[in-house]
């Protein structure tokens, strides 16, 4: 199940999750986020469990963008126990993301 991530849910569940997060920066407006939104739709289906994966809309939530220097989108964030491992910019492969999560 795909996650909404706003200013106010984000420090629970991507902070103090206890497994891996996946939190995509996107707006509507954006050729590239919705390329991309298929591709997480389904590791959010299949990730059954062993991780979080969610989406923040820059346009709604500025704040969370600007804290985290998202300058381009889609902007993927990786998290595990609080802390940013890993960052990628642009449409990317399935396969990329899942082994950048797990």
């Amino acid at each position: 199940m795909e996650l909404k991530f706003t200013k106010d849910n984000f420090e629970q569940l991507v902070l103090q999750a206890d497994k891996p997060v996946l939190v995509d920066f996107w707006a509507t407006w954006c050729m590239p986020c919705r390329m991309l939104a298929p591709t997480i739709e389904e590791i959010a289906e299949e990730a059954d469990g062993r991780a979080y994966v969610g989406k923040v809309n820059v346009d709604e939530e500025p704040q969370l963008a600007i804290q985290y220097g998202v300058r381009s989108i889609p902007t993927l964030i990786f998290f595990r126990d609080g802390k940013e491992v890993g960052r990628m910019v642009g449409v990317q492969d399935k396969e990329d993301i899942e082994t950048q999560l797990y």
